[in-house]
């Protein structure tokens, strides 16, 4: 049941900080990369559809993306969706491929993404203490209820405690990395 308990919550925490680095991919940094475009739905064949589906989008040059329907007739259809996104993007439509061209970030750009990374680290970190006060309540509850001793219940929040610290650890390593990205492109 312990043990049991400690792989759920490594196992939960490793998904908060792959939730962090999956919000991190999303945050423009200067370079093109097609993980920008996921979020982007289309509205096409009377519903919405994820852009990755209904079009090849590749990344050619450095500050390049493009974007190739699979079906033309949709192509203003993924102008206007890439428009209403807040990337901030001009699609360039020569009607059988969109271009997006990656802007050079200014500085002050630059300082709003800084603190952008750092709020989304913050919320992985709590995130990750949430789960380890979690672990920490089943815990005291069951020595409460006589389940395990005192010293079993020690063992483990030391041992969630150094689970909880690792996470931390690898949320603070992708913040800075992030953090140096955005500054340097």
């Amino acid at each position: 049941m312990i043990e049991e308990s400690l792989k759920e919550a490594r196992e939960r925490m490793d998904k908060a900080v792959s939730s962090v680095q999956k919000d991190f991919s999303h945050v423009r940094t200067g370079k093109a990369t097609t993980a920008l475009l996921d979020n982007i739905k289309v509205e096409c064949y009377d519903q919405q559809m994820p852009l990755n589906q209904v079009a090849s989008i590749s990344t050619p040059e450095v500050r390049l993306l493009t974007v190739q329907p699979w079906d033309k007739t949709i192509i203003k259809n993924i102008e206007k969706a890439i428009l209403k996104s807040d990337l901030g993007l001009n699609p360039i439509n020569d009607g059988s491929i969109i271009r997006l061209n990656i802007p050079q970030l200014t500085g002050e750009r630059r300082k709003e993404l800084v603190k952008l990374v750092g709020r989304f680290g913050e919320e992985g970190k709590i995130a990750v203490r949430n789960i380890r006060r979690d672990v920490n309540d089943k815990m005291k509850n069951m020595e409460k209820n006589k389940q395990i001793s005192e010293d079993e219940l020690y063992r483990v929040q030391d041992e969630t405690q150094k689970i909880t610290d690792d996470a931390v650890a690898k949320i603070d390593e992708l913040v800075k990395n992030k953090e140096t990205e955005i500054m340097q492109v």
